[in-house]
């Protein structure tokens, strides 16, 4: 897979490529690019015939700083919700951290997060793949699998209940943010989202790996693959990461119809103001733009600095408070399709609300069901 270019501009460290973060732009375009004409089907299918038998091999992370004496995930508050880059790389090679790169882009980006991953990694990092560990009984994206089939994605990817978790995206706090809610919905409180994730990681002039390893790949195809497994009722492989399922993290349409009743809990949007205002097409088609009665929209955007990194508490409580939300009263959140409403929760979690539930079907569900009310709808 690597031409004589990329051999030229990476450092071989423990079997795998390291890229000079100042000479990966220097890539080929056939690297950069190998993985666009295979769809994740025929990708998984490719593999499976590539290897006879899976092979669950540790992959070792091959930068950051030396282990630190007498270090725990206990150690690290569970109250602040993203960990800094230059946290990961001094713990980078702790035998109980484990770097999920989580990338995920809307439809119409047109980006290959598996490409991408494939290219330039955090050293160790294996991928989670969004859509892959997702509920397969419904038409709706990459909605939140059971936990039966949770369990068993991250048994196959290699977590265990000890480890610390910390996910990260190629875009600094988008895709990630979502695998951070779906670890505390399924009990594992040991999870954090690295701040400012790839882009800050590659800008403070830290190393990334280049590597499709046949472990790192096969476990996220495993993953994938165990999760249809459950749903079809076959028989998987022994379940080792154990599950504790939040069930007050989690609203259904139906709370959402409550809610509008009593008003119990407000109402934040995630989304841009020109979607939730109907001005706008949403990216999917045959959804209509607008929004649920009642709700207020706070677009993910403004939880962030420029570097893409999480405001200071002070500046986003000033956020919400433009946003005429109090802080101080039940807050739950909504999006697209339950993804950017967990950068609302992340930003929440920095002010003290840990417990902030997502729509989880958000919008896109909303839009389709017939005969429900919606507000500046363009449809």
């Amino acid at each position: 897979m690597a031409s004589t270019l990329l051999s030229r501009t990476t450092l071989l460290v423990a079997g795998h490529c390291v890229i000079n973060p100042s000479l990966s732009s220097t890539l080929p375009q056939k690297s950069r690019d190998f993985a666009a004409v295979l769809n994740k089907r025929a990708f998984s299918s490719q593999l499976r015939s590539a290897y006879s038998a899976p092979y669950f091999g540790r992959v070792m992370a091959s930068t950051g700083g030396g282990p630190k004496a007498g270090y725990t995930t206990s150690s690290i508050s569970t109250k602040e919700p993203v960990v800094s880059v230059d946290w990961l790389h001094s713990n980078l090679k702790e035998a109980d951290i484990k770097v999920l790169d989580a990338s995920w882009y809307m439809p119409h980006e047109q980006r290959n997060p598996i490409q991408e991953y494939q290219v330039a990694h955090i050293p160790g990092a294996l991928f989670f793949d969004l859509d892959g560990i997702s509920d397969r009984r419904t038409n709706l994206p990459h909605m939140l699998p059971s936990e039966e089939a949770f369990a068993a994605a991250c048994s196959a990817l290699g977590i265990e209940n000890k480890d610390g978790v910390v996910v990260y995206d190629g875009k600094g706090i988008f895709s990630a943010s979502r695998v951070w809610w779906m670890f505390r919905v399924f009990g594992h409180k040991n999870v954090w989202v690295l701040d400012g994730g790839l882009p800050k990681w590659r800008a403070s002039g830290y190393d990334v790996e280049s590597s499709a390893s046949s472990d790192a790949i096969l476990k996220a195809n495993a993953a994938s693959e165990v999760v249809e497994k459950i749903y079809q009722g076959q028989p998987t492989s022994p379940v080792t990461f154990k599950t504790k399922f939040q069930p007050h993290l989690v609203w259904t349409l139906d709370q959402v119809k409550e809610n509008m009743e009593n008003k119990t809990y407000q109402h934040i949007d995630a989304r841009a103001k020109a979607r939730f205002d109907g001005t706008a097409p949403e990216p999917r088609k045959g959804i209509p733009s607008g929004h649920i009665p009642g709700s207020k929209c706070v677009p993910f955007p403004q939880m962030f600095d420029d570097s893409q990194t999480l405001l200071p508490a002070e500046e986003l409580k000033k956020r919400f408070e433009e946003a005429d939300i109090s802080v101080d009263s039940p807050i739950m959140a909504s999006c697209g399709t339950g993804v950017t409403a967990c950068i609302l929760a992340l930003g929440l979690h920095r002010l003290g609300k840990p417990d902030v539930p997502i729509y989880d079907g958000s919008w896109t569900e909303w839009a389709m069901e017939p005969n429900l009310p919606m507000v500046g709808s363009s449809s």
